[in-house]
């Protein structure tokens, strides 16, 4: 039987295409990511900036790999809280075809 949800997610590799690299416009607060392939513009805040950058050498990452990336540089709380949020970006970064699975 395959293992479902919360901690699967937590496994699935994630990786950013070279094809799919956006364009990226600082706003104060806000970025803006326009993503050529698709013609879309998204405004996104932190942290996706941040988890972009720490993928933009397309190897495949876990949720729990790009925390540890972004743990070198920031305070990102308890492990397993911060751990859940980084794999629902990743989630919903997929959704938006800005990372693609691995």
């Amino acid at each position: 039987m395959q293992q479902e949800g919360p901690a699967m997610d937590r496994m699935k590799r994630y990786r950013l295409d070279r094809r799919d690299s956006c364009r990226v416009c600082p706003l104060d607060d806000l970025v803006l990511l326009y993503h050529p392939r698709s013609g879309q513009t998204h405004m996104v805040i932190s942290p996706v900036p941040e988890m972009l950058e720490r993928m933009v050498d397309g190897a495949p990452v876990t949720a729990s790999d790009l925390h540890d990336r972004l743990a070198r540089d920031y305070d990102l709380g308890p492990r397993d809280v911060a751990l859940a949020q980084v794999a629902a970006q990743l989630e919903a970064l997929e959704a938006l075809g800005l990372v693609c699975a691995a």
